[in-house]
Formats: C-alpha cells, structure tokens, sequence
C-alpha cells in the first residue's frame, strides 16, 4: 500500500506541478504585455513634466518607474525558471531531495512567491514545493538563510528600498534623451545630491540653541529636595535657621554712626531706623521660634506614627 501511495502521490505533485507553473507562465507573460503598456506611459508623463519643468513631480514619478522596471526584469527571469522547472518535473517526481541543478530556480520561485501577489499561481506552486521538500526547506528559501539558493537579481529586483539618486538620474536622462528633450539636469543633480539633514531628532541649530542658555541656569539651580518626610523636615529646619542668622545680620551690618559729628535731626532718623530694624528683627526671630517648634511637632509626630507602624506590622 505504501508503494502505490508513493505512486499516487507522485503523480499527483508532478501534474499539479505542471498546471500550476504552465498557468504561472502565461500569466506573466500577460502581466508583462500590461506592463510594457504602463511603462511606456509613465516615461512619456515624466517627459512632459520635464519639458513644462516641473522636475520636482519628474523626480517623484521616476521612482514609479523603476520599480515597475524591476518588477518586469524580475518576471522575466520568473518566467525562465517557471519553464526550466516545468521540464524537469519528471525529475523532482523520481528524486525525494530537491536536485542541486534545480535548487536555485526552486528556491527563487518559493522566494518570489509572496512578494508577486499578481501571480496567485506562485504561491500554489510554494506549497507543493513545501508538502515535498519540508517546510525547513521553504523558510529557508524565504527568509534568505546562508546557502538557499536564491538567485541574487531576484531579491535585488524585489527590493522595496528607495532606488538610489544615481539611477533615478540615470532614467531621467534616458527619457529626456529618448524623446529628443533639450533638457538641464544641473539642478536635478544638485537637488539629488544634496544631504538632507535628520529632522526625527530635531534640528541641530534649534537644539544647540536651546541647550545653551540652559547651562548657566543648570550650574546655578540648587539640588531638588527629597520627597521624603524626615528630610523635608530637616530642609525646613536648615531654612528656618537660615532665617534666623539672617535677622540679627541686619543689625550688625548697619553703620556705625557717631553722634558727635552729624547734626540731631539726622541723629534722629538714624536712631528711629534703628529701633524699626531692631524690631522687625525681634519679629522675624519670633516667627523663626514658631516656625521650629512647629517643625519639631510635626517631627515627633512623624516618629510617633512611624514606631506605630512598626508595632503594628510586628
């Protein structure tokens, strides 16, 4: 039973192996028809657009046109191996590993196949390939592990990264050149070979002038306090005598007048500006008092309900 199961089952993989890639062929085929069709007409867009000089739209659409040109190149080879494998479907039926002549074009097919979604045909053909060879083989081919075999204009033409400005210059040229288009293409090479700068982290000049005034305010902008309550309570106290050894200053930087050598009215008015610092100071060092003893309240509080807690939680 066995036998006639590996039998059975070869014939099945070997014609619906040739039906799928005779239908993949000719529907490239057609795809590519369609395709010339577009080009043609996106290369003569561009030359307008270049002729009325709106080079900054010719610039954008020529992107367009290198993908579809790469999309038709990598048919083209699609094609060659879809009928290099459909000849040899004989000997992928007698043979249970994948033949070493064979692996590239399988494995370029297998690679292709998710990434050509106008050719549903390919990935019918992928899981025919991954029902016999094993699905190590198709991840391998996919995911372009080392030694898949996967054929290198290929993935070079399935690229989905930007062409670069020397080839987008190059097709602008060879469309100016094939509709007879007198054309200046200075300021399209400037514009291609300018660096634009990186705006994901802000601009350079903006930062740097942002940063600069905040230096001095950085060295001179004292430490942020702690959140926690015993240390607030010391901060407080610190302040607090700040206060209290400011007060007294008041008096003592006060000038030393001699009253044998100003006049009494101004003897006067010196002695009521002293009497009204001595007193404003009396008042500060008051309220300094109060302040403390409030704090040391709040401390002993503060310890009370924390020795609690730790009754509490033993």
């Amino acid at each position: 039973m066995s036998l006639l199961n590996q039998l059975f089952n070869r014939g099945v993989f070997g014609s619906k192996c040739k039906t799928c890639l005779s239908l993949a062929i000719s529907r490239i085929k057609l795809l590519q028809n369609k395709r010339d069709l577009q080009l043609k007409h996106m290369r003569k867009e561009i030359a307008q657009f270049l002729q009325a000089g709106q080079e900054a739209i010719a610039r954008i659409r020529v992107e367009h046109v290198i993908r579809e040109q790469n999309i038709r190149a990598a048919y083209e080879i699609l094609e060659l191996f879809c009928e290099f494998v459909l000849v040899r479907v004989p000997i992928l039926e007698s043979q249970k590993e994948c033949p070493a002549e064979l692996r590239e074009a399988i494995a370029s097919i297998i690679f292709a196949a998710p990434r050509c979604s106008e050719v549903p045909d390919l990935l019918q053909i992928k899981n025919l390939f991954a029902a016999k060879y094993g699905k190590e083989f198709n991840m391998a081919a996919s995911e372009l592990r080392p030694d898949s075999g996967v054929n290198r204009a290929i993935i070079e033409r399935l690229s989905v990264r930007a062409p670069p400005a020397e080839a987008r210059l190059k097709v602008l040229k060879e469309i100016a050149q094939e509709f007879s288009l007198e054309w200046d293409s200075s300021n399209t090479e400037a514009e291609l070979g300018k660096k634009h700068e990186d705006l994901l982290g802000g601009s350079k000049q903006i930062m740097a002038d942002a940063i600069l005034p905040q230096a001095p305010s950085k060295q001179s902008s004292p430490l942020s306090p702690p959140s926690n309550g015993a240390h607030s309570t010391l901060n407080m106290d610190n302040k607090l005598g700040s206060r209290r050894l400011e007060a007294p200053s008041l008096v003592s930087n006060m000038p030393q007048v001699n009253a044998n050598e100003i006049e009494p009215s101004i003897r006067n008015y010196m002695a009521d500006v002293q009497r009204e610092t001595t007193s404003q100071s009396s008042d500060v060092l008051e309220r300094a008092r109060a302040a403390i003893a409030s704090a040391e309240r709040a401390t002993i509080a503060a310890r009370a309900a924390a020795e609690l807690v730790n009754v509490q939680f033993g």
